[in-house]
């Protein structure tokens, strides 16, 4: 496997997000990356352990 096609930049910024080492964070498959993510951008809006029929009476309000 090769590591992700990312910057370095964008590499050390990923690392201190997730808060993974660099090195596994360039080692680790693009499906968990995309996983974490997924994940971090949920606990940042707020949504994190809310029910789908919550959230859409949340954004009719």
């Amino acid at each position: 496997m090769r590591p992700l096609q990312i910057s370095p930049e964008t590499a050390i910024k990923l690392a201190e997000t997730l808060k993974v080492p660099i090195e596994q964070l360039m080692h680790m498959p693009q499906h968990l990356l995309i996983q974490k993510l997924a994940e971090l951008a949920r606990i940042e809006t707020g949504e994190a352990g809310q029910p789908a029929a919550e959230r859409k009476d949340d954004s009719r309000s």
